[in-house]
């Protein structure tokens, strides 16, 4: 069946934080007008979410079968894997600039462009991976920004977790969670190996100590959009 498409824009945005010029795909569903108003997702790893999991398709497909609400996505690209390990690293040297400009920078870009309705429980993160690390940091950093986290297989240490136990505004965050049961021996981009399914039980404990409304599944299979994909409806539906 053909549903009605929205549009996937490019768009630059000059970082003062990261003194550099940002690269942005924003999707707006077929209908969009500036008579409505808009929930907000940013996607790190943007340009994967558009492509690999075809999240602009599935907003267009749930939209029209009206299983969400109005959302304008905005994808964040990275440039390539050093770039991205700078921004989404726990360690990363560009990690804190990066969260402060999603928070201080992208978003009054966007709600200055777009009608969104300015809340932070109407706006969310989602990443796969060290953008799912790079989006639980930002929403524990700034709960009243971000109401909102879409954690698919999130990198987790002892930095996250530390972040996450001693974070004290649980009741403005809802965290969706998924992570696959193969995920023991994952092939990171600094070339070692790493078991992410223990860590993230880990940080499934600390989250449930909290009042966070909060999903979490783990899922039969590996640490790949084979399954990050197929996951996306869920999450879109149930947070959206």
């Amino acid at each position: 069946m053909k549903y009605p498409r929205g549009t996937i824009k490019e768009y630059t945005l000059q970082s003062t934080e990261l003194q550099e010029s940002m690269e942005l795909l924003i999707y707006l569903p077929a209908n969009f007008s500036p008579l409505y108003k808009y929930s907000l997702l940013i996607a790190q790893d943007g340009k994967d979410y558009f492509q690999l999991g075809r999240i602009g398709r599935l907003a267009d497909e749930l939209l029209f079968q009206k299983e969400i609400g109005n959302l304008i996505i905005v994808g964040v690209p990275y440039k390539d894997v050093r770039d991205r390990r700078r921004k989404y690293h726990p360690e990363g040297d560009q990690n804190q600039q990066y969260i402060r400009f999603l928070a201080h920078e992208l978003v009054p870009f966007i709600e200055q462009a777009f009608p969104t309705y300015q809340m932070g429980s109407t706006r969310g993160l989602i990443g796969d991976s060290l953008g799912a690390a790079v989006s639980l940091m930002t929403a524990i950093k700034y709960p009243h920004t971000f109401g909102k986290v879409l954690l698919q297989s999130p990198y987790v240490d002892e930095h996250i977790l530390n972040l996450v136990k001693n974070f004290n505004d649980g009741q403005l965050l809802e965290i969706y969670h998924v992570i696959g049961t193969q995920e023991t021996a994952v092939p990171t981009t600094d070339g070692k190996i790493k078991d992410f399914i223990s860590p993230n039980r880990l940080l499934s404990s600390e989250i449930k100590l909290k009042p966070i409304t909060y999903f979490y599944e783990e899922y039969n299979g590996n640490h790949t959009w084979t399954y990050w994909q197929p996951d996306l409806e869920r999450a879109l539906k149930m947070f959206f």
